[in-house]
């Protein structure tokens, strides 16, 4: 894990609604070194910035100042369209409400972000098939998500996430909406892939997820409160 993947340089993100309004400090000067391959929580009680992070980390918002780097380049300085591409090139999420469309069945849910990417559709169409195959799906390929149950959605919300090979997967309490088996399977699949060397960061504020990853980022106050390396963390 020598490569860093990502570079958090003294982030400030600062919300005024209007001149008069004081400033909220959602981020306050954090700095976070990514390496390649690690396997991150980030946790913080409600309002301590931990989903203003995840937000910038995955390119759905810029810093109010500070540097953002992925792969050596800097996004925070990135434009909209260039800032989407870079989201849709490095960037694999996975939501908590799993976020599929309904209309479109398994198959075709997974091809969306190589969709925005120009791919042609048969080559769309073998990375959707290979990727469902990985996450154990492929006999639902022509299902809808209202055929699938919970756990199946969200298998099917992380083979949408790896379909385009990212450099980074970024999962906001992704075994928030499913029961404790459910989710420990979704967990295991999660140990899976890093174990296959894919740099994941979780927001999460169930301790017992955080046990799982390598490290954890605590956030308080907009600030980092502690960065600690786990004891029982997999290589």
């Amino acid at each position: 894990m020598s490569n860093t993947v990502a570079v958090i340089n003294d982030v400030y993100k600062i919300y005024q609604k209007n001149k008069d309004a004081p400033a909220v400090h959602a981020l306050d000067g954090v700095s976070v070194n990514i390496p390649e391959g690690q396997y991150l929580a980030i946790m913080g009680p409600s309002g301590s910035g931990k989903s203003t992070l995840m937000n910038i980390l995955g390119c759905l918002d810029r810093p109010t100042k500070g540097d953002y780097l992925i792969d050596g380049t800097n996004v925070a300085v990135m434009n909209d369209e260039d800032l989407s591409q870079i989201r849709g090139q490095k960037l694999g999420f996975v939501f908590q409400a799993f976020n599929l469309i309904p209309q479109l069945t398994i198959l075709e849910n997974v091809q969306v972000p190589l969709f925005y990417q120009a791919i042609p559709k048969h080559e769309r169409i073998k990375a959707a098939e290979e990727t469902l195959a990985k996450v154990g799906l492929s006999d639902r390929l022509t299902h809808r998500p209202s055929q699938l149950s919970g756990g199946q959605m969200q298998r099917v919300a992380i083979a949408r996430a790896l379909v385009n090979k990212p450099s980074i997967l970024l999962a906001d309490e992704p075994t928030g909406n499913l029961d404790s088996k459910t989710g420990t399977d979704i967990l295991n699949m999660f140990d899976d892939l890093h174990r296959e060397g894919l740099t994941i960061i979780m927001v999460t504020h169930d301790e017992s997820v955080a046990d799982r990853c390598q490290r954890v980022i605590r956030l308080k106050d907009g600030k980092l409160d502690r960065d600690e390396m786990m004891q029982k963390a997999s290589v």
